[in-house]
């Protein structure tokens, strides 16, 4: 019979494996999901939406310039276009609204990145666990068959140990992506500050 470690056996046998698994699919999606939002929502930078929105502003179109920023996908126009409907407020009004419209699309930003961050967080934990049943199981199947010497021991702890090594596959790609795509809503929130800062001084709020 052949003793070498057989992945589909234990993935059979364990069901932490199975629920790393699964981990791994949510992670996969979420990370696919994440990354195509943010390549429409952060992608356009606030120089490029307000100088645009400054030319329809000095044309006396405005209507035309937050027609423009509304069919934007970036969270920078969108809050460009929510300046320019509540055009005409006081500027400590402006500010305050501006801020909540941040919040909103800070928000969108962070969509599904908890998941993404708690599963990278509890992947390691998941395989650890399964790791030390494996090990437990291993030492009393020789407990109990009373033979097999190191063998037998040394086959168990392979196996148990595949559980570590699935939970750390799982861990690695999520926390990577995680602390990226956090980088990206930082960068964007900073984007959407400036852009909400110019913007009141463009309209010349009081």
């Amino acid at each position: 019979m052949n003793n070498s470690l057989d992945i589909l056996t234990v993935l059979k046998h364990d069901y932490t494996l199975v629920i790393l698994f699964c981990c791994s699919i949510l992670s996969i999606v979420f990370i696919i999901e994440r990354w195509i939002y943010f390549r429409t929502a952060a992608a356009d930078r606030c120089d490029d939406i307000l100088a645009r929105v400054r030319k329809y502003l000095e044309a006396g179109q405005a209507q035309q310039a937050k027609d423009y920023c509304q069919k934007q996908p970036s969270v920078v126009a969108q809050v460009v276009a929510y300046g320019l409907a509540c055009a005409g407020q006081t500027r400590r009004d402006m500010e305050d609204l501006l801020a909540t419209k941040r919040l909103e699309e800070r928000m969108k930003l962070e969509r599904f990145l908890a998941v993404l961050g708690t599963l990278g967080n509890i992947a390691p934990f998941i395989g650890l666990f399964g790791t030390v049943v494996g090990i437990i199981d291993a030492f009393q199947e020789l407990a109990l068959a009373g033979t097999g010497g190191p063998a037998v021991v040394a086959k168990g702890i392979a196996e148990a140990l595949v559980a570590t090594a699935g939970g750390l596959v799982v861990a690695i790609p999520a926390v990577i992506f995680y602390n990226y795509f956090m980088r990206r809503v930082k960068a964007a929130s900073t984007e959407m500050e400036v852009a909400s800062t110019r913007l009141v001084v463009m309209l010349g709020a009081k």
